[in-house]
């Protein structure tokens, strides 16, 4: 569902695209298009509300041009986003603004919505309305709220554009109905004292489909929030632990960096993933130049390695098929299992891809910043080099260098009080070619 969703948002953008180019040489912001979008769907409550107070019953015309408005108002909705991207005037408070002014255009579509169906006397589809109209507002509201708890919680059925293309069918299609078959039709089953379907049924009908599946979408991302925020304490908690082990050495050894992380926190934060994926080992011995290379991934960017074993952790890039890096998932993540599964690939469990080994993405043009979940302060990009190939590009030392590896050296401890030797980053400079080499020593 996730991948034809967005081949569809991919092939309206290359017919619009041209649309948005034009609308950014005329000056128009990101702003502007968001607030015509909300002007528009205060249009098409008007046309429900003039439907309502001029109309009668059986004329369905109001509502299939008010359907015709919510799809052309549903247009700036993605134009806004495509403005900001094209024009380059994307900011927080544009992304802010068009969410807000995107709840506003819903509720207030939706208020038209109901009072015409109240007008006219369709009081149970007025009922089935409005629950549709809180389900819309809880899938957006349990996204946002998660994601202010730095949980990502998106995805599912009924999400905007879908709520946006449902409505806007299903009204032009009763509309349409209306004028060809009667706004009054009512079909009859033997037996049945009342009508099963009628004209109206074309639009109410979707939307009382939509508000199951809005309330339904809703309650899953709940459970889902519930079982990463559960997760998210149980870390923090564990983490916690550590830290203290992590902070008592501290006391006995000096902490030195060589890219200057200035907090024990910092250091910390970068070598949690290890520290809470791994098997605590006993006299490990440096073993990192007998581990496996994994040279049979291609579009491999960078890897992950741990004393413990060889079990590799790899970034491969994730491209379309142009060759380009996935807009909405440019880094594919996976195990190599070299130590207990002859190097099979395997996927990352939901803590290891939410808070130790998983990355934040943030596209910028043809770019991408890349955070990792565990370690937000450390920034990697994902971009072309010189020799026209993506690379990851991270600081080592004083330096930009093509990363290639991270490794992480524990001597030694249990579990709760592994004693972290040193985590070490390795790759390559992009112009004069040699290795670059910086350990962070604990």
């Amino acid at each position: 569902m996730n991948k034809l969703r967005n081949d569809l948002q991919k092939a309206i953008y290359l017919v619009i695209d041209p649309f948005v180019r034009l609308l950014v040489r005329l000056g128009f912001t990101p702003n502007t298009v968001t607030v015509i979008g909300f002007l528009l769907n205060i249009g098409v409550a008007v046309i429900f509300i003039v439907g309502a107070e001029q109309g009668h019953r059986g004329d369905l015309s109001y509502v299939g041009w008010a359907g015709a408005l919510v799809l052309f108002a549903g247009l700036f909705d993605m134009l806004d986003g495509q403005v900001a991207r094209i024009g380059k005037m994307s900011s927080s408070f544009g992304a802010f603004f068009d969410s807000v002014l995107d709840r506003y255009s819903e509720l207030v579509m939706f208020l038209g919505i109901c009072y015409y169906l109240v007008s006219h006397h369709y009081f149970l589809s007025s009922l089935f309305a409005f629950m549709a109209l809180i389900g819309s507002m809880m899938v957006s509201y349990t996204r946002a709220r998660a994601e202010g708890l730095h949980i990502e919680n998106k995805g599912g059925l009924m999400q905007r554009p879908e709520r946006v293309v449902l409505v806007a069918l299903s009204a032009i299609a009763c509309g349409i109905t209306g004028h060809y078959a009667g706004g009054d039709y009512k079909l009859y089953i033997e037996g049945i004292p009342f009508g099963v379907f009628e004209t109206m049924s074309v639009f109410t009908i979707p939307l009382t489909i939509m508000a199951i599946l809005t309330n339904y979408t809703a309650y899953k991302r709940i459970t889902e929030a519930k079982k990463a925020l559960d997760a998210k304490d149980a870390l923090e908690a564990e983490a916690a632990l550590v830290a203290a082990s992590v902070s008592n050495a501290a006391g006995q050894k000096a902490v030195t960096t060589h890219i200057g992380l200035k907090q024990k926190a910092a250091v910390f934060a970068l070598l949690l993933p290890a520290l809470l994926f791994i098997s605590p080992v006993s006299n490990a011995q440096d073993v990192v130049d007998t581990f496996p290379v994994p040279n049979e991934v291609e579009k491999l960017m960078f890897y992950i390695q741990r004393t413990n074993n060889s079990n590799t952790i790899c970034y491969q890039l994730n491209t379309d098929q142009l060759g380009t890096p996935d807009a909405d998932n440019p880094i594919k993540i996976f195990w190599l299992r070299y130590a207990d599964e002859n190097g099979k690939r395997r996927d990352l469990n939901f803590i290891q891809r939410k808070f130790a080994y998983g990355l934040k993405v943030k596209k910028d043009g043809n770019n991408y910043e890349l955070r990792s979940v565990a370690y937000p302060k450390k920034q990697l990009f994902l971009r072309k080099g010189e020799d026209g190939a993506y690379h990851v590009f991270a600081g080592i030392g004083n330096r930009e260098a093509i990363l290639n590896r991270i490794y992480i050296k524990i001597d030694g401890g249990t579990f709760w009080h592994p004693n972290v030797k040193y985590i070490e980053l390795k790759g390559k400079n992009p112009v004069t070619g040699n290795t670059l080499i910086e350990r962070i020593q604990v």
